[in-house]
């Protein structure tokens, strides 16, 4: 007897090239130089593959993917990436795949869900990171790293949202996931 998963193999291999990339944009080559430190790119690919994934794979991009990323190149604040990133991406899926669904067709308006579950990720992200600045650093130093935190959530937010519905990646994406 076979029974049939929500998560099959294209979906962990998606989440899989999705954590990869995120971890791959955690490398100093792929960020911005900036006082006391670098903006990095990552969450691009956090808020795009949150808005596509449902929650648990939201999670292992963004939190896990960020950890690792952490663990490979600056393993200091990889516990607060694991918690906030992970929750910033749970946040993001959960508001663009529950937010005003039409109860007919099921649709509703995915882009304003989106839009909203960036937003209310990116404020995750900059508080979160805050606190965490202020346990394995200073707070001097968090409160120093605050607009470079809100310029970083700023950039994946709306590039998460640019590519998933302007460039028609979730057509593709929808299509590939029902095969």
């Amino acid at each position: 007897m076979t029974t049939k998963t929500k998560h099959g193999t294209r979906w962990l291999c998606t989440t899989a090239l999705l954590m990869a990339m995120n971890i791959i944009m955690s490398m100093s080559v792929f960020s911005v130089p900036v006082p006391g430190g670098h903006l990095y790119l990552n969450d691009v690919i956090i808020c795009t593959a949150a808005i596509l994934l449902d929650p648990v794979g939201a999670f292992a991009v963004g939190g896990i993917g960020a950890f690792l990323g952490d663990f490979f190149f600056y393993p200091t604040p990889m516990v607060t990436s694991l918690i906030v990133h992970g929750l910033q991406a749970i946040v993001i899926s959960l508001c663009t795949h529950k937010l005003f669904k039409d109860k007919n067709d099921g649709k509703g308006k995915p882009v304003l869900a989106s839009t909203i579950g960036v937003t209310i990720g990116a404020v995750i992200m900059v508080v979160g990171y805050t606190i965490g600045r202020c346990f394995y650093a200073s707070v001097e130093y968090a409160i120093l790293k605050i607009p470079f935190q809100i310029l970083q959530a700023a950039v994946g937010a709306v590039a998460g949202v640019i590519i998933v519905y302007k460039f028609g990646l979730k057509k593709l994406f929808d299509k590939l996931m029902s095969k």
